[in-house]
Order: C-alpha cells, then structure tokens, then sequence
C-alpha cells in the first residue's frame, strides 16, 4: 500500500511549499522509490485556467490536458516524470463534484454538509492516486496558509485520514518561518510556536517541521522548536535561502529529512541516493564557461511566476551549454519602432513569450521585426510564433493589414484565425485546444536538426492557429511551415531557414523541460545565442584592435 506525506505550510505564504514537497519526492525518488506529488488548491475557481498570470502566475498544462498550479511544474522538473489532471484538486472541482452528485439524488434525504460530504470527496481525491499500486509514497501539497478560512476542510480531512490510518502509514510536513530581527539580531520562534498551535488546535499534530530561514538556527534554537512545537529535535529540519532551488535537495539531504520520513514511515533497507546527474547539473549551473544575455518580451514580465516555466528551462539549457543565461524582461508595451533598436541592441537572443489579448502587441511585432533584419538569434513560443507570423506577412510579404483575429476580429487578411472547433465554444474554463498533440517535422529542417527525429508530440493551450490558406505565399517568401500535425493540418513550426536561427512554434516546449532533459529547442536556442554573443565580441575585438592601429 502506499504512505503518505502531507505538506502543509504556516506563518506566510510563499515559503515554498513546492519546492520542499518537490525536494523531498526527489530524494526519495533517488533512493529507489516510486514517488509522485499532488497539489490541494483552496481556491474556488475550478482550475487556474482562467485566472489572470498576475493573479496566479502561470498556468501549468499536463500531458492529459489539465490547466493547473504552476508547482506541478516544480514536481515534473524536479522528478523528471508527468504528472496529470489527478495531481490537482481545487476546492472548485470538489464542490463541483458534491453538487452535481446532489443533484443526480446521491444524497437523497441527507443535508449536504462540509462534514461529511466535502471532507469526504476531500479524503477521496487525496487517496485516489495510491489506488492504482504505482507509488510507493504520496507527497500532497496543501495550499495557502495554516489558519485560513479555505484551507480549513482539508486540514479537518487530514485530521480524518490521521485517525483513520495507522500512524506508519501517514506523515505531516509542516513548512513554517524563523524570521531575523535585524535590529535585535536574533531569530524569532514565536510564529512558528503559534502556527503550530494553530495547526493542533485543528487536531493535525506536525511530525516534522521545516523552518525557512535567512540565517542558521543551530542546535539550540532546534531544541527550543522541539520542546515548545512537540516534536522530536532531529525533526526540527532547517531550511536556509538557497541560490538557486536546485539545491534544495541537498540542503534537505544534509538535514537527513528524507531518512527521518522514513523512519517514521517505518520503511528500512533502502540504498543511499543517487544524485549524479543532479550534481553535474547543480556543478555546470554554479560554474559557467560563457555568459549570454536573453530578452524575454512579454506582457507579465513584472510577475516572474508568469514565465515561471521559460525562466526553469533557460536554466536548465544554460547549464548544458556551460552558460550563464541572464535573462531581461522587456515589456512589449514600452516597445516601438523607435526605441527598438535601443531595447534589443545589447541582446544575444530574443523570446516572444506567450499571452493573451491586444495589449502589447505592436511591441512584439517590432521586436520580431529587429530580430529577423539583425539576424539576432529568435524563438517565439505561442502568441510569440503567431507575432512573427504576422510581422513576416506585413513586412516580408507585403500585407499591410496583416493581423490574427483575436486583435481585430474585422481583419481581411487573418493570417491568424481561430480554430474551427473553438468557434462554437462559448464558455471559457478548460475549452481551449489543451494537452499533448502529435508533429510531424520536416526532413532537413532546423527543427528537425534540433530534435533530431522528424516525429515528435508537444503540449499546447491556444485558440488561435497560422492561416494555412496563406502558406504557399510564406513558403515563396522564406519562412516556412516545418511542423505539422497530419491529422488537423495545424501548423505547428514556422521557421526561416535564411537566418541564422529564427524559429516559432505554436505549442508550450518549456513545459516539458527538466534537470535531466532539457528542452532541445532552449538547449539550441542558447547554442545559437552563445554564437551570436561570440561573433559579437569577436567584431568588437577587431574593431578596437584596428582603431589601435
């Protein structure tokens, strides 16, 4: 049967409750294990697909086609497996699901209630990932924070499950926070005491507590926790600021967190971790050869949880490349034709990220514009893709109205058009065309030399697609339709094999990113930009050595 782990989280938000849940998973992962995680959200909303990126950050999207919380990105990358629309649970959906089975007459006669019927399809849903024998540990996320009105059903489930199960068999992790008083100097225990009490006032009694810090504990403050938190000090786990959250687990490692689970998981006989790979990845990522500098253009850039999953796979394709990515976010309102030049000209690469919407858009297409005249290496992700598209038709082609449907809905010259199965959709939440779909690549092909194989599959979340009545035309013009879905005709990858690399695709690669495989179009895209910042310094040298002379 499968055990356990619940990650709960006190004092604040944004502690990194993922990461830890994340962590944690990988280490016992390394250690011989079958580990996923899942994620509990209090919010009523049924999933994020819906809400704004400045409200949540991005929307992460799974291989079955489900718009979730952006930390189900931190367990993908971390794990290196897939996770699914069974890994995140919104209050939304488990209300959704009571009411509809109140209405079907499943609880004829009965008063509908938070206790039984919410906590009960709450219990349902945390459990029904170990009915299928694939795990040996379950890691659940719980949302927000300790004490909040939302959260309170799932604490009362986990106060449930604890009742119901033998204690070997279920775990809490409570992630809480010793801030630094600088003007006294000294760290504080007291929120931690109070979150915690908070949490037992609910009947959940933590079995391992991870304190975030920006400075040591020691030994005596642990014992301190211990004493007054009730629990035993080699479980007083402390979690200093990182550099980077890829070190995460091997701070977690030092603090023996792992194997102080699963002593009290009751699980012995199990070999050390194997982390090579991670070492060589964390090793490259530390100490970089090169230095490259990306403009990331988008329409969010002021919420870095926006890109959160760009941001991840510049990271980890840097690494690969011996190369420090820093990456600049330009806002694509601030950019025109004038001041293009100026943004762009100390850029070694350019990513048109994804969004929605009119707002920005002239910046973009200026963007693209530079990149494509300078031959500055380029990558359009989505809407990034359908703005290059758009740009090569206005200014390449010569269709001055050039536009997609989305902006001007009046255009006569849609080179973006809406899907036809999206036009008669009329509600909002989770109808876009999502999850993994099929490519077929050109033969001799840039994308093809970048993935290596001309059959590939990709996930997607878009409503808007290239014109295929327009592709003859860009095909005489140079930019050419190198991926495509056989079965819809969808374009899929448009490139112009004349640059050097100037490539857009219409699905999310930075989804399927990982430490141990990263994406071979950020992996290529870095490649190039390397090129570029190299040829660059070379003229420079030259230039100076000849004003020298």
């Amino acid at each position: 049967m499968s055990k356990y782990v619940f990650v709960t989280g006190g004092v604040t938000s944004s502690l990194g409750k993922g990461i830890i849940a994340a962590s944690l998973a990988k280490l016992l992962q390394a250690r011989g294990f079958k580990v996923t995680i899942q994620k509990f959200d209090p919010y009523i909303n049924v999933d994020p697909g819906t809400l704004n990126p400045y409200e949540h950050g991005e929307c992460f999207v799974t291989e079955d086609g489900a718009e979730t919380d952006l930390d189900l990105g931190h367990y993908e990358r971390f794990l290196n497996i897939f996770t699914s629309q069974a890994n995140n649970v919104t209050t939304g959906k488990i209300y959704q699901t009571v009411i509809n089975k109140e209405r079907e007459g499943a609880y004829l006669g009965k008063t509908v209630q938070v206790i039984p019927h919410i906590t009960d399809e709450i219990k349902r849903r945390m459990l029904i990932l170990g009915q299928k024998n694939e795990f040996d540990i379950i890691i659940t996320e719980i949302g927000g924070t300790v004490g909040d009105i939302e959260s309170l059903p799932y604490i009362e489930a986990i106060r449930q499950l604890q009742w119901e199960m033998p204690d070997e068999d279920l775990l809490v992790v409570h992630l809480t926070l010793i801030p630094y008083l600088k003007a006294a100097k000294e760290l504080k225990t007291k929120p931690t005491q109070h979150s915690v009490k908070m949490l037992s006032e609910s009947g959940v009694m933590p079995d391992v507590l991870v304190c975030r810090t920006e400075e040591p504990i020691g030994n005596e403050i642990k014992k301190k926790i211990a004493q007054f938190c009730n629990v035993q000090q080699e479980a007083v786990i402390e979690a200093v600021d990182a550099a980077t959250i890829y070190e995460v687990p091997l701070i977690m490692m030092k603090e023996r967190l792992d194997t102080i689970v699963l002593k009290k998981l009751n699980i012995t006989n199990y070999p050390e971790p194997e982390l090579t790979k991670w070492k060589e990845f964390l090793d490259k990522l530390k100490y970089p050869k090169a230095k490259v500098t990306i403009g990331l253009i988008g329409k969010y850039v002021e919420l870095q949880d926006a890109y959160k999953s760009i941001l991840e796979s510049f990271v980890h394709a840097g690494a690969i490349n011996e190369c420090k990515v820093q990456v600049v976010d330009i806002h694509s309102e601030f950019i025109t034709r004038e001041n293009v030049a100026e943004k762009l000209g100390s850029l070694d690469g350019l990513l048109v990220a994804p969004g929605f919407g009119h707002r920005g858009i002239d910046g973009k297409i200026s963007a693209v514009k530079y990149a494509r005249e300078k031959g500055l290496p380029f990558f359009g992700i989505c809407l990034g893709m359908q703005m290059a598209v758009i740009e090569f038709a206005r200014n390449v082609i010569g269709i001055e109205n050039a536009h997609s449907t989305e902006m001007d809905s009046d255009t006569t010259n849609a080179v973006i058009n809406m899907m036809e199965e999206q036009k008669k959709i009329t509600k909002m939440g989770g109808t876009m065309r999502l999850g993994t779909y099929p490519c077929q690549i050109k033969i001799g092909s840039l994308a093809h030399t970048i993935y290596g194989k001309n059959q590939i599959s990709e996930r997607h979340r878009h409503r808007y697609e290239f014109n295929n009545e327009y592709e003859e035309q860009f095909e005489r013009n140079g930019m050419i339709a190198s991926g495509v879905n056989l079965e819809t005709k969808l374009v899929e990858i448009m490139e112009i094999p004349s640059h050097p690399f100037f490539i857009g695709v219409q699905y999310h690669p930075e989804l399927k990113s990982t430490v141990e495989n990263p994406h071979p179009l950020f992996v290529h895209f870095i490649g190039a930009a390397k090129k570029f910042n190299e040829h660059r310094m070379a003229s420079k040298s030259a230039t100076l050595q000849s004003e020298v002379i």
